[in-house]
């Protein structure tokens, strides 16, 4: 039982919606705190309104209520629940702590005998109050950079004249750097000034001297109720301070840190933890350290909570801090805990790494057209990627694999940039794509001093750069048949990928593949031990790289190669990737429902993922985890390891479908819908001839390869036509053009952005309804598991969409062609396992807009709203299993559900917020409502054509 034998209901509040800098990362905490108090015996009891995450699924918790996060839903479940003695609010993020702190003022946690565990209010307080952080930092001896703060314009303006420029603003008590800035110069500061007042709550904002150039780490501790504190990892911002560690490109362990410096920011750290209050949990420390040879180290902050930062140093370290953390919050001490990965050790440790990791964010610019893409304090990415290596430089590579951003790596791949006045300008202004610009910058012979002065990034990293520069001209000078195999070994151990190497030797990526097979030159897998194999880990947690051979005393050479291949039947799952606009939180819901329904069927599950913040990726989800880009080269040296009976691709977004092709032409099984199937409903042109052999209606379309052809057609179809892009996720690219000019222009943009896409034109059913339908198919039967009607008209993308399940007014004929409709496709497909069909309704006539047999964005809200594990059901209709009549489908809803879009334009003030055919919402949240005449749903209907944009 746990050391405080009172606990024994305890309340956690989740962190609601995704928004640019508060993602899934804490789904990923939450999930394991709760598995962590339910292993103790403890009552859970979760409150969030995220319908897309595992946090809220109903095998997580004792009770889940998909509430709005607010006092009035927390007294209510206090109200359902007196026998709740804590509330833990530290696995949601800002929001938990926010809405702690909130209700901790209205007295409700007093009301209801209910005791704050995890973090004490003070704590919360004294960090988030930069004034009061700052007086106790100078108290207990620890530096801090010249600071004021300013509770009124006036107040502001002094500080600025003392301190002079530049400085920086940072609101109080907010999340993502909301508010926050650089002002380099007088005329900027009034406008920036009074932003900040304005964001935070407190209407407070601390104005900082600037530390510009100033090397930036975060570490991560735990404390215990004994005061035992242990470091976890130390991370380093290979971009300088100035840039939201949320956008920064980040390295563990950190690799510039002298012995010396590191120890005293250790020590430094454990004294400013102990200082703020008395509490057990995690902790994130941020520093700043000069970068000259005195390595004066100044505090920037410290959050008393888990952090985006403490999911990915989990991911980099196996330890896994949430679960740890929840422990400790109900009295737990380290010494008495084991550790996770090695089963035999105390947690009471602090984890070595025998590798390198590499955090790299995915930005979304493109969806907020007009928007600022320079990087500073305000954090402005969606999502991130990590790369484990040998090397920083492995590292690296595999995590820019990873983006999905059309690159195979750094260079080598004939997208260079090599404009010199472009390429200076996005080092002097930090851009997203800094990360290739460098290597660009090298390649063109700009001196690293130059770019050291400009960019203020560590001439260590520069030099590892410099270095794989090198290496690339000199395996430029050699062909597939004379290049050495320690030359290739060697870019095979940086993270070169095969298809850069073709690429510099002029040949096929296949060559190289089967020239490096014949040489022996093939990955090994190594384990993620926490311990650098000091212990024997029992947690199969794995990364790729590549070895020089060993030689035994008998003269047998070999690469050691920690991953056993069992002799059980296998499935491999194919996770997302990188969180983005348009692929988010809910296929990581889907594919550990994946992997978990295969496990029940008896197989053997593998999980492939490289999104660290996710549950997917967690060391105890499947029964194999690799932490490997979903890049073709490194799932296929997978598959050829593991020999899986089969992959399954539906569950894991885009990211899984499109390597469905390459899987298919390999010979290797695609579980459930076949990759012709899949194809099908992609191309856009062969779909439509589809529906027109069943007789079903869809819009008057065409197909344009050239902006001379999407002329013609126009003259045709008639405006307003949509023209949409094939093989897309989140309406990328499409668009509502209501004359020539606009057409024109939108396909010459399109085909510059994805040459040889073909393009669908439609003529756009303006003012028509829209509606969804979720199905799951055997091949024989079909059961349709949820039909949404959009608040919306037709023309918004469904993401950014409210929807409501089931439909409220279309009439019993619509809703029978639905039915026929799905039924219709899903069989013509040959769908085995999920698919979501979207349509448009006018004059009572059902059109189809398009149709994907896979999981879609709407399963999981579907799943939550009606109580049913769809995602459970389809995987074992994909494995073969179970076929649709084997299930009881026993859907429970009173009154309806709405599915609602949350935006994160906050990060984006000079953007145009209209809404279109392009998705551009971060998350969303469930509301349920009794019926129609519910005030928010009014609302909602009353809004429905403000922000259609054309």
């Amino acid at each position: 039982m746990p050391k405080n034998s009172n606990l024994k209901s305890i309340l956690i509040i989740g962190s609601g919606p995704i928004v640019i800098g508060q993602a899934c990362e804490f789904d990923y905490s939450g999930t394991q705190a709760l598995r962590s108090l339910r292993e103790d015996g403890i009552e859970t009891i979760l409150i969030n309104s995220n319908p897309a995450t595992i946090m809220t699924d109903p095998s997580m918790a004792d009770h889940v209520y998909l509430l709005p996060l607010n006092t009035k839903s927390i007294i209510k479940i206090l109200k359902d629940h007196p026998q709740i003695d804590a509330v833990l609010p530290t696995m949601g993020g800002q929001t938990a702590l926010n809405l702690c702190i909130e209700a901790d003022e209205k007295g409700i946690w007093k009301d209801f005998d209910v005791e704050i565990i995890g973090v004490d209010i003070d704590a919360i307080n004294i960090t988030e109050d930069r004034e009061q952080f700052r007086e106790l930092m100078l108290k207990i001896g620890i530096p801090m950079a010249p600071q004021a703060t300013a509770t009124s314009y006036l107040k502001g303006k002094e500080i600025a004249q003392e301190f002079g420029f530049p400085l920086v603003i940072r609101a109080s008590y907010t999340l993502g750097g909301a508010g926050a800035s650089f002002v380099h110069k007088q005329e900027d500061f009034d406008e920036l000034l009074t932003r900040g007042l304005e964001i935070s709550p407190i209407h407070e904002v601390m104005i900082d001297k600037a530390l510009i150039g100033w090397k930036e780490y975060e570490l991560e501790l735990l404390r215990d109720a004994n005061d035992n504190v242990v470091i976890i990892c130390s991370i380093e911002n290979m971009d300088p301070m100035g840039i939201h560690t949320g956008d920064s490109i980040t390295v563990a362990p950190a690799m510039t840190l002298s012995d010396r410096t590191y120890q005293r920011m250790r020590d430094m750290a454990i004294h400013m933890m102990r200082s703020i209050g008395d509490f057990a949990g995690g902790c994130n420390v941020q520093f700043a350290v000069s970068p000259d040879e005195k390595e004066d180290i100044i505090a920037i902050e410290i959050n008393p909570r888990v952090s985006r930062s403490s999911a990915l140093a989990s991911k980099a370290t196996g330890y896994p801090i949430a679960k740890v953390a929840a422990k400790l919050a109900i009295g737990y001490h380290l010494d008495e805990l084991e550790n996770q990965i090695t089963k035999s050790t105390s947690a009471l440790f602090e984890p070595t790494l025998d590798y390198v990791i590499v955090k790299i964010p995915r930005w979304n610019f493109d969806k907020f057209e007009g928007s600022d893409r320079t990087l500073g304090l305000q954090m402005k990415s969606v999502g991130e990627v990590m790369g484990i290596g040998r090397s920083f430089q492995e590292a690296l590579h595999k995590a820019t694999q990873s983006l999905e951003i059309k690159r195979n790596g750094l260079g080598a791949d004939g997208k260079e940039n090599k404009n010199y006045d472009q390429i200076i300008e996005k080092l002097t202004y930090a851009s997203w794509d800094r990360v290739f610009i460098i290597y660009d910058a090298i390649r063109m012979g700009i001196p690293l001093s130059r770019i050291h002065e400009i960019t203020k990034i560590d001439m260590w990293f520069l030099k590892q750069y410099e270095e794989l520069h090198f290496l690339n001209n000199e395996i430029s000078t050699f062909n597939i048949d004379t290049i050495e195999k320690d030359l290739l070994l060697e870019a095979k151990q940086k993270g070169y990928g095969d298809r850069q190497i073709a690429h510099m030797l002029g040949c096929l990526e296949s060559q190289v593949y089967n020239k490096r097979e014949a040489l022996g030159i093939n990955r090994v897998y190594k384990l993620v031990d926490t311990c650098a194999a000091e212990f024997k880990a029992k947690t199969p947690y794995y990364y790729s790289t590549f070895e020089s051979d060993m030689e035994t005393a008998d003269g047998k050479r070999y690469a050691d190669n920690e991953s056993i291949v069992s002799d059980k039947k296998k499935i491999i799952v194919l996770g997302s990737g990188p969180n983005r606009i348009g692929q988010g939180i809910e296929f990581d819901y889907c594919c550990v429902h994946g992997v978990l329904a295969a496990a029940e069927c008896g197989y053997e599950t593998i999980m492939i993922n490289c999104n660290p913040e996710t549950v997917s990726t967690d060391f105890d989800t499947a029964d194999k985890l690799y932490f490997e880009p979903v890049f073709w080269e490194h799932i296929y040296d997978i598959i050829k390891h593991e020999k899986p009976e089969g992959v399954i691709v539906q569950l894991g977004g885009q990211t899984a479908l499109k390597l469905a092709e390459k899987l298919s032409r390999y010979g290797v099984k695609i579980l459930g819908t076949s990759f012709e199937s899949l194809d099908l409903a992609e191309d856009r042109g062969l779909f439509s001839n589809l529906l027109k052999e069943n007789n079903i209606p869809y819009p008057q379309f065409d197909i344009a390869t050239t902006a001379d052809e999407a002329s013609a057609i126009a003259d045709v179809l008639d405006f307003p036509i949509l023209v949409r892009p094939s093989y897309v996720l989140g309406g990328q690219g499409m668009k509502i053009v209501i004359n020539k000019e606009e057409l024109e222009k939108h396909v010459v943009d399109l085909l510059s952005r994805m040459p040889g896409n073909q393009l669908l034109l439609d003529h756009y059913l303006d003012g028509a309804i829209e509606a969804e339908a979720d199905a799951i198919c055997d091949g024989e039967n079909v059961y349709i598991i949820g039909i949404m009607e959009h608040i919306e008209p037709c023309g918004i993308h469904s993401g950014d969409s409210n929807s409501l399940l089931p439909p409220f007014n279309l009439g019993d004929l619509v809703m029978q062609q639905i039915i026929d409709h799905t039924k219709k496709i899903a069989l013509a497909l040959n769908t085995v396992g999920l698919i979501n069909i979207q349509f448009a309704i006018k004059d009572d006539t059902v059109y189809i807009i398009e149709a994907n047999p896979r999981a879609s964005r709407t399963v999981p809200f579907i799943a939550k709203a009606y109580g049913e594990p769809y995602v459970n059901y389809a995987t074992k209709v994909m494995l073969g299993e179970k076929k649709i009549k084997d299930f009881d489908f026993k859907p429970e809803l009173d009154g309806y559900a709405i599915k609602q879009p949350v935006f994160s334009f906050n990060k984006f003030p000079n953007v145009n917020k209209k809404l279109g055919p392009e998705m551009k919402s971060t998350g969303e949240s469930i509301l349920f409502i009794d019926s129609l005449k519910d005030d928010e749903f009014y609302d909602l209907y009353s809004r429905r054509k403000m922000y259609l944009s054309k």
